[in-house]
C-alpha cells in the first residue's frame, strides 16, 4: 500500500508527498521512496521518525498495525492534522482510544477505503432494512494467503451495515464459527464464511437468502489502487474540517 500511495500521489498534481514511515528495523529504511515505488528518485527517504514525518504535513495516511495506528493517532491529535486510517483488526478498547483522539484531530477510519465497497455497504444496509427477518444474511470474505485477521475489516464493515439496517447489534448476532453438528441456523444471525488463498486482493459477497430466492451483492478488488485512491480522496475531503471521527460513508455523502 505504501508503494501504491507514493505512485498515485506522484501522479496527482494537487498532492505533495511529505515522507514515508516504517518500523525501525524495516529492510528498506533509508531507501528513496520513488525507487521503492518504481519511480525516479524523489529525494525522500523511507524514515522511522514519526514526529519528523508529521512536521509540516497536512495529513497522514495509515495502513499499518493497530498498535502503530494508535500511536500515530495520538501524534496527529497533538498536531491537529488529518489522520486517514485504513488499518484493520482493532479491539473495542482500541476503537475507544481512536474516538478519544478524534476529539482533537480529524480522523477518517474505514475497514475498506474502496469507494465501491463503501457504496456496497450502503446498499447492504438498505437491503437489510427492506427485507424481513426471514431473509438470512451470509457474508463471504476471501483474501490472499497472507491476510492475518479474520473476518477481514471489509467483511465486518459489511456486517455492521447489515446489522445497522436491521437495527441490531452485530456482536450479538455474528456467527463465524460453524463446525461439526451445529444445529439449525439461528434466527436473525449474520453469518461469515472466511476463505484465504493465493493472491486474491479482495472478494466479498453479501447473500440475502429467502425462501425460493436470493439477492447477492458483491465486490471484486482487482488492484490495490482502489484502496489508495479512496484514502487520498478521504484526505482531501477531510482537509480543513474540524475534529471528529468520520467514515468513507461521510466522504461519499451517503452516511
Amino acid at each position: 500500500m505504501g508503494r501504491t500511495l507514493v505512485r498515485l500521489i506522484n501522479d496527482t498534481p494537487a498532492l505533495d508527498l511529505h515522507g514515508g514511515l516504517e518500523g525501525p528495523d524495516h529492510p528498506d529504511m533509508g531507501t528513496d521512496l520513488g525507487t521503492l515505488a518504481g519511480l525516479p528518485a524523489l529525494g525522500l527517504a523511507l524514515g522511522g521518525d514519526a514526529l519528523e514525518l508529521i512536521a509540516g504535513a497536512d495529513a497522514v495516511i495509515d495502513f499499518s498495525t493497530p498498535a502503530a495506528t494508535l500511536e500515530m493517532a495520538s501524534l496527529c491529535a497533538q498536531a491537529r492534522i488529518v489522520h486517514v486510517i485504513g488499518t484493520t483488526g482493532f479491539s473495542d478498547e482500541d476503537n475507544a482510544s481512536l474516538a478519544a483522539a478524534a476529539r482533537h484531530a480529524t480522523l477518517v477510519k474505514s475497514g475498506n477505503m474502496s469507494l465501491g465497497v463503501n457504496l456496497m455497504a450502503a446498499l447492504v444496509r438498505q437491503a437489510a432494512q427492506a427485507l424481513g427477518d426471514d431473509w438470512d444474511i451470509e457474508i463471504l470474505d476471501m483474501h490472499h494467503r497472507h491476510k492475518v485477521d479474520a473476518p477481514s475489516g471489509t467483511a465486518l464493515l459489511l456486517g455492521e451495515a447489515a446489522a445497522d439496517g436491521r437495527d441490531i447489534n452485530l456482536a450479538e448476532k455474528r456467527d463465524s464459527g460453524r463446525d461439526g453438528v451445529t444445529g439449525a441456523r439461528a434466527a436473525g444471525a449474520i453469518g461469515f464464511a472466511v476463505l484465504r488463498g493465493g493472491s486474491v486482493i479482495g472478494h466479498h459477497d453479501v447473500i440475502f437468502a429467502g425462501d425460493d430466492e436470493q439477492i447477492i451483492l458483491g465486490h471484486r478488488a482487482e488492484s490495490r489502487d482502489i484502496f489508495a485512491r479512496g484514502a487520498l480522496k478521504a484526505a482531501r475531503w477531510a482537509h480543513g474540517r474540524g475534529p471528529g471521527l468520520f467514515s468513507m460513508q461521510d466522504v461519499l455523502g451517503i452516511s
